[in-house]
């Protein structure tokens, strides 16, 4: 909600008179903070830690930027994708059984789904505008294509690396990685025509994905956090803060692949107009965050769930990056802030994980999830848990960083963080000054029809 002139000042003279004492209190507690973190639940597993190899990160980024959080870095094994315990076979997903698409096809609870999937990103005008400008890169002529025949020699990987990541920061990407892929990354099946999702079988929509190279590198683009400060997370504005950072990375990828095909091997650009794979596991395994309470979204130790993110799978010679661990699996299991905060409760409450397709999370509702933010009468879409989340709801300032490092130590300092940051009020207000866009309520009160255009 928009907060109004009295509740801010008073807001503002809380946090003022506050932000002395819990600072002096919190200097008190940091001593006592010892314990490494806790990772997945799983009695007796722990984490192999090594040193970062030098020189991984790039010229223009000598230093990867974590932000206040205390990182470490880990092994990438068949046990565990960072600190996501694996338990099972992990098996590839089909994309047409993906949230918004089970919509399309009818399989949502609420039939209502169905008609509005294909076109509720669209109710906004201006996000509307930068979704229509991202189907200029969904053909598969943007995304794949054939490798020069002439390969250039690569005799440093990590040499490559650093170029690739100058390359990528170059074209305005806030954070890239990159890691091995995952071959459970990789979609079984490939959507090719969205729309016939609902008249056709799905056997008739789909091809198979056949492509299974090595390496993958991730591009991040933050959302903006001022934007995010004066939005509520469900309003007009949160699809198009989405669309906007899907077309940014969308781009990067495309040119990236481009450039590495020119080079002599094989390169696809993944982004939100065309995928070939599930991000998550590929954003860990770059090094750019962990699985978050909210089920399969990670949240990055500097810009938490701020970002969207575009990936480009290759076979270019690299040298991957370590996934990290900056203790979010403690932090989530004691916080639940975006579970109290989700307009549809599609977010778990619970304090465990459980087995999901072959590896640990928390059980959230994707189904839940998809139903609100396709027919949201408030705005496009939804980011709530976005909004709200302690990692990346407040303007940066020392305080904030205190509290991040402090965040990232162990259960007890995660509790801390939370409460300081529920003492404020961070995360759920919507700040005036901030909202710089215009609302057409009107549209939102009834689910679009009309057919987006094809994503594929």
């Amino acid at each position: 909600m928009v907060i109004n002139e009295q509740e801010k000042k008073f807001q503002l003279s809380r946090r003022n008179f506050l932000k002395a004492g819990v600072a002096a209190s919190a200097m008190g507690v940091i001593g006592a903070i010892k314990a490494p973190a806790k990772v997945a639940n799983a009695a007796g597993a722990s984490l192999k830690y090594t040193a970062a190899a030098k020189g991984q990160w790039s010229k223009l980024h000598p230093e990867h930027d974590y932000g206040s959080a205390t990182v470490h870095f880990a092994e990438n094994n068949d046990q565990w994708l960072g600190t996501t315990k694996i338990v099972g076979k992990v098996k590839n997903f089909s994309e047409a059984d993906m949230g918004f698409n089970l919509a399309t096809r009818g399989l949502l609870p609420n039939k209502k789904t169905q008609a509005a999937s294909l076109s509720f990103f669209f109710r906004h005008p201006f996000g509307a505008a930068i979704a229509n400008a991202g189907m200029f890169i969904a053909p598969p002529a943007a995304v794949e294509g054939k490798s020069s025949p002439k390969k250039l020699e690569i005799p440093d990987p990590e040499q490559m690396s650093q170029h690739i990541k100058d390359a990528a920061y170059f074209l305005r990407a806030d954070e890239v990685g990159i890691g091995k892929m995952p071959e459970y990354a990789y979609y079984s099946q490939k959507l090719t025509d969205k729309a016939g999702l609902m008249t056709k079988p799905v056997e008739e929509c789909v091809i198979p994905v056949t492509e299974r190279l090595p390496y993958v590198i991730v591009v991040m683009v933050d959302q903006n956090l001022q934007t995010m400060l004066g939005s509520t997370g469900y309003d007009g504005i949160s699809g198009a803060m989405s669309m906007k950072s899907y077309h940014a990375t969308g781009n990067i990828a495309v040119i990236l692949a481009t450039y590495i095909r020119s080079l002599g091997y094989n390169a696809r650009a993944n982004h939100a107009f065309n995928y070939n794979a599930v991000m998550p596991p590929a954003v860990i395994s770059a090094g750019l965050g962990e699985l978050s309470r909210t089920g399969d979204c990670s949240i990055h130790p500097r810009l938490g769930f701020r970002h969207k993110v575009a990936a480009v799978t290759t076979d270019l010679p690299l040298a991957p990056d370590k996934p990290i661990d900056f203790g979010l699996q403690d932090f989530c299991r004691v916080c639940k802030k975006c579970a109290e905060n989700c307009p549809n409760q599609s977010i778990t409450y619970d304090s465990d994980l459980v087995e999901y397709n072959g590896y640990l999370r928390w059980n959230s509702d994707m189904k839940k999830c998809a139903e609100f933010r396709i027919l949201n009468e408030d705005g496009v879409s939804c980011g709530r848990c976005m909004k709200v989340c302690p990692w990346n709801s407040k303007e940066d300032s020392w305080f904030h960083q205190a509290g991040t490092w402090i965040g990232s130590k162990n259960e007890a300092s995660a509790k801390l963080l939370k409460t300081i940051d529920d003492m404020f009020g961070y995360g759920t207000e919507s700040i005036d000054k901030y909202r710089w866009w215009l609302e057409w309520p009107e549209m939102y009160k009834y689910p679009a029809v009309a057919q987006a255009p094809q994503t594929h």
